[in-house]
Parts: structure tokens; C-alpha cells; sequence
């Protein structure tokens, strides 16, 4: 199964530049992925060399990276990303062409991580409200120490700054954006370039990933993250059947469902959530957490205040065998996000945002794209995401995903929900139909087995 990643872009402007000035017609070679090899060596800028930080902020620094690589502080990392995974569901819609819900709260986070320090006063203070890092002492260390660690399992991540031919950010953010998120600065010479980028970034999944430059841009920071996973117990696919997804109490469709008889499985019944939790692990520190509500239906607004990603695996038993029935699936979303962030208080970034550490003069967020996607199988998962903010002036016990549910993607080591998404139907191309008898009954056999998992900590009878 090929690599699949998440991209995040965050693109400044500045009104007056053409695209004239930032497409050029020669063709680049394509910027690699490890961000610390250097790019355009044939047409040498020397105001983008990183300077050095200051002497007098060392021992600031030190202090900041000694408190940031302990484990409270990565907890803390790892809770606001899924405090922001969370609210950005509770906000997001969905409709009959996309049933379903994916985002990369990870990517958004280190997005709006690195704003962060091109903000100042208000502007700073808003983004780390809403990123819920206010209260993480030596924010921005603690997420570069999380970076580390994820970057020591499975999961890849890259970052770049591309910026307009003549243009520099103010100095400082230079250094802390490649002290912190290993972000280089390269000149962004065409939109081949890009292109070459993400698709190299992508492993050739992503071609053409835009059509054409945003109109007068000035920098544009991308961060990538790849995922691929591999089940610790696979399906074997000649057991996949047709089985029943049920959509509500009147309503069903039919799915491919991957089933063993005797899978591995570490589950438990959350009388707080009331739901079925499962964790299915990958090969290398991954997991796929599953939320499955016992309503029938997920209610983000009633599972944010009482769902603790952490808390979850601390309690999850140990594995045991079970009858596991989960369908296959795959996802796609996309949604422009300006309006989910003003709800969510962020309306300042889209009027009148203080930047000025990123660079002089006036800037604003004019929007916020997200596009993901994730397909599970027999082998195990993949997904990506690719997000644009734009800144411009101005018998055994049986386990069966049968109903809407929410998931998470996690490292499970520092327990960051790389991908967060809610699942209503997992095949939006089959024709609905409604609940007959016998698929009623059959979702009643399955209530019945789930009833009788008091042993293994489910529910009563």
C-alpha cells in the first residue's frame, strides 16, 4: 500500500504582486521532502540563509526545550489537538453528497502552531486560545519535542517555507520556524515546483495538485505528513462479505465486511460514553480507535466533554479473541473552513489579524481549505489531507461496526489523533434502503451478543 500524507499550506500575500512575479517559466527541479537538503542551489539567495539565534536567548531556549520534552507537556500537546479535532467536528456538516467527516486536526494544529509565530498581542493570544496552548508552558518547545517522537514512529512529516523571488520574512520568524518546526525557506520559482513537491511528498499520488499560483503570494508554509498502516492481524479477503450498515432506525445500506472469527481485539463498553470503544493496532505505534455510540448515531456535541483519547487507552483491557465484523470504507471530504473558524471565535484572522512578527503591513486570512480521505481495508489504512490557508492584505464475543460511528488515527505513544473523522455511511454510492425485517432482527442478534459481553466489561443485560 503506497504512502498516503496529509498537506497543510498557509500562503501569505501582499497586493500589488503579479502572478507574473511569482510564476516564472523555467522549469525547477522539484524541492525534496527532507527538509533539511537544500533546494535552488543553482540560483543562489543568500537572504534566506537562516540566521543564528541570538546568545542572549540560549538560556531562555534551554529552559523552554528542558520543560518541553517532558511527558506532561506532550500530553498537554496531545490534548489540545484533539480539543481542536473536536470542536472542528462539533462544527462541521455534513450532507447527502458527503455523508462522512476526516480532518487532520495534527496538520491543522502545526499550521496554526507556526501563525503563531508570525503573531503578536491579540492576534497570538486568540490562536493560542483556540489552539488550546495558552495554558502549555513553552507551547511552541512542547510541539517540537511531539514532532520528535512522531517523527520516531511510522508517521513521516516534512515542512517547507516557499516565498516570492525579493521577499523576506522578518528574521526572527526565520529562526524560530526552522528551530522549531525544521521549516527551511526556499525561493518558489514556478508552480511546477509546487507541484514536483507534492508530488514527490505524496510518493506520485498527488499530481497537479494546483492548477495555478494564488494570485499575489508572498509565503507559503507547507507541512506534510504521510501514514501507511498495516494491521498487526490482518482480514483475510476471502472472508469479506456484503453485510448490513445501518443508518438509523429505518434505514440501511449494504457494505463490504471484513470479518475474522478469532481477531485479536482490546475492547470495553464506556458507560460515560455509552459506546463500544475499540482499539485496533497497526504493526509500528499506530492505532485506529473506534466510538461506536450505542444510540445508534454520532452526537459530537454530547461525546466532546466526556471523551479523553488517553483516558480511553488507559483503560482498555488486554487483547482477547473475538468475532470482529468491521466494514470497509472509504472516505472523502472537503470543506471550506472560514466559516467554521469564525463560529468557533476565530473571526478576527479573517478581518484584521496582527501578523507583524511574520512580516510588515496589514495581513488577513481570506480562507481556510481542508480536503481529506482514508480508505480501510483487509491490509490496513491510508490517508491524506491537504489543507490551504490563504493571507492576503485585507461466540466469542462479537464486534460489529453496524452503525454510525466516530474514529480516531493515533500514535499511540503520545496519543495525538493524527486523523479524526465520524463515519454515517460508509458506501454513499449504494442505493439506501429500508430496514426489513430481517435486517432488523439481525441488528437485534447483534445487541443480544453485545449483551451478554458483562464478563469482558459490557454492557448489562
Amino acid at each position: 500500500m503506497d504512502l498516503r500524507l496529509t498537506l497543510l499550506f498557509i500562503c501569505l500575500y501582499n497586493q500589488g504582486v503579479t502572478n507574473a512575479q511569482v510564476a516564472g517559466e523555467e522549469s525547477t527541479p522539484s524541492v525534496p521532502l527532507n527538509p533539511s537538503q537544500k533546494v535552488n542551489e543553482s540560483t543562489p539567495e543568500p537572504s534566506l540563509s537562516t540566521p543564528a539565534p541570538d546568545e542572549e536567548d540560549s538560556e531562555e531556549d534551554e529552559g523552554c526545550a528542558v520543560i518541553g520534552r517532558n511527558s506532561e507537556a506532550s500530553d498537554a500537546v496531545a490534548a489540545a489537538v484533539q480539543k481542536l479535532g473536536m470542536e472542528l467536528l462539533q462544527h462541521l456538516k455534513t450532507t447527502p453528497e458527503q455523508p462522512n467527516v476526516i480532518i487532520s486536526p495534527f496538520s491543522i494544529a502545526l499550521a496554526l502552531s507556526q501563525l503563531a509565530l508570525g503573531a503578536v498581542n491579540e492576534t497570538e493570544e486568540l490562536l493560542m486560545q483556540h489552539l488550546h496552548g495558552n495554558t502549555i508552558t513553552c507551547y511552541h518547545h512542547a510541539v517540537n519535542h511531539v514532532l520528535t517522537l512522531l517523527r520516531n514512529s511510522d508517521l513521516k512529516i516534512g515542512t517547507r517555507i516557499f516565498l516570492r523571488r525579493g521577499f523576506i520574512p522578518k528574521e526572527d520568524f526565520l529562526v524560530e520556524s526552522k528551530r522549531l518546526y525544521d521549516s527551511e525557506p526556499a525561493v518558489l520559482e514556478n508552480l511546477k515546483q509546487l507541484n514536483d513537491w507534492v508530488e514527490n511528498a505524496t510518493n506520485g499520488k498527488m499530481k497537479d495538485f494546483l492548477s495555478a499560483l494564488p494570485p499575489n503570494m508572498l509565503l507559503m508554509l507547507i507541512n506534510a505528513v504521510h501514514f501507511k498502516g498495516e494491521w498487526e492481524a490482518r482480514f483475510d479477503p476471502q472472508t469479506t462479505t456484503t453485510g448490513a450498515f445501518f443508518l438509523n432506525d429505518k434505514q440501511m445500506v449494504n457494505v463490504d465486511i471484513m470479518e475474522n472469527f478469532k481477531h485479536p481485539l482490546s475492547f470495553l463498553f464506556d458507560s460515560e460514553l455509552e459506546s463500544q470503544v475499540a482499539s485496533f493496532p497497526f504493526v509500528r505505534g499506530m492505532s485506529f480507535l473506534v466510538i461506536m455510540p450505542m444510540s445508534g448515531h454520532v452526537n459530537i456535541s454530547s461525546l466532546a466533554p466526556k471523551l479523553n483519547i488517553s483516558s480511553v487507552y488507559s483503560r482498555l483491557p488486554k487483547q482477547r479473541v473475538v468475532h470482529v465484523k468491521v466494514p470497509k470504507f472509504k472516505l472523502e471530504y472537503a470543506q471550506e473552513l472560514q466559516e467554521v473558524f469564525t463560529k468557533m471565535g476565530l473571526g478576527e484572522m479573517f478581518s484584521s489579524p496582527n501578523l507583524a512578527d511574520m512580516a510588515d503591513g496589514p495581513l488577513l486570512v481570506s480562507s481556510i481549505q481542508h480536503k481529506a480521505a482514508m480508505e480501510i481495508n483487509e491490509e490496513g489504512a491510508e490517508a491524506s489531507a491537504a489543507t490551504t490557508v490563504v493571507i492576503s492584505r485585507s461466540s466469542s464475543p462479537i464486534f460489529y461496526l453496524s452503525h454510525p460511528f466516530l474514529f480516531a488515527l493515533v500514535e499511540e505513544k503520545t496519543k495525538v489523533p493524527i486523523f479524526m473523522g465520524v463515519v454515517n455511511n460508509p458506501n454513499p454510492d449504494a442505493q439506501v434502503l429500508p430496514r426489513g425485517e430481517k435486517k432488523s432482527k439481525d441488528k437485534d442478534e447483534v445487541q443480544s451478543d453485545m449483551n451478554q459481553m458483562g464478563a469482558l466489561g459490557g454492557p448489562p443485560k
